[in-house]
Parts: structure tokens; sequence; C-alpha cells
């Protein structure tokens, strides 16, 4: 027989991102899609997955070779063109709340910090904006693993239904 003094289930589940105690006063939440952060995780370890340059001017059909120079850090990188156009895409706030997930992840506070974790990357990163935002996420090794930690505490992860 279920316990009578259990929570309840909520009725609905919400559509946006929302932390394990949804019911609480203490519930964490972030403004920033899913989606988003879904995109910037899938594009970050693309970009991370590179190699060492081996032939820097191969000079032959990229067919012949195997395509292996996709694979090589290049200095013409479209993943990084791509995550640093997404990156200036974003609000200021998805800025920030990138950052602080990042931060989350990689441990530098808890779950219960995320108010303070979300100050601390406003004042940092607010008033650099994109560039040096885009910069410092794309020079930090893991960044898409340690926003991947930080948004399943959240309770969300990256399924189909979160990826564009």
């Amino acid at each position: 027989m279920a316990d009578q003094n259990a929570d309840p289930a909520p009725e609905n589940i919400r559509e946006d991102i929302t932390g394990p105690l949804a019911g609480d006063a203490q519930t964490q939440e972030l403004t920033i899609s899913a989606e988003k952060v879904c995109y910037f995780i899938i594009k970050a370890r693309e970009f991370e997955a590179k190699d060492q340059v081996t032939e820097p001017d191969p000079g032959s059909n990229p067919t012949d070779d195997g395509m292996i120079a996709v694979l090589e850090d290049h200095g013409d990188d479209p993943v990084q063109e791509e995550l640093q156009s997404f990156i200036a895409s974003l609000t200021e706030d998805d800025e920030v709340e990138l950052v602080a997930l990042m931060w989350l992840g990689r441990g530098d506070g808890t779950f219960d910090d995320w108010p303070s974790l979300r100050a601390e990357a406003l004042r940092v990163h607010g008033s650099k904006r994109s560039v040096s935002t885009a910069r410092y996420l794309l020079g930090t090794p893991l960044a898409g693993d340690y926003v991947e930690e930080a948004l399943s505490m959240f309770g969300q992860s990256c399924s189909d239904d979160n990826c564009l």
C-alpha cells in the first residue's frame, strides 16, 4: 500500500527545464532551452574530437586520403566557426547560463549553488559577451561533457526530443 504522506506525483510535466525538486521552494530553473544546450554539447564534442595535423598540406584528393583531414585540427575548422557563430547568436542570459552550466558540471559548485554560479558567470562573462565567451568555452577541455553533466542535474538529457 502506498504511503499516504508521500508527495503526490506532478499532475503535468513542464516543457521547460526544471530541477529534480519541481515542487520545492528551492527549485532551480534554466532559462536557456534544452535544444540550445544539446546543440552546444554535440558541437563541442565534435570540436574536441579533432586530432593534431599530421600533414599540413596534403595536396591530394580528400577521397583518396579517406577524409582524414576532417578529423584534424586545421585553422579553418568549420565546427569552431559554427560554435562561435552559435554562441554569438545567444542572448546574454543564455551565454551566462552556458558558462554557469559548464562550471556546475566541472564541479565548481553544487546544484544548490546554481544561483551563485549564475551570478558569478554574469559578473565575469556578462560584460565581455560573445567573442570572449566563445573563446572561453572552446578553450575549456571537456566543456561539452561538463555542460551535459550539469544538464543532468536539472533532470534533463540530450535525448532525440531535445536535439536539433
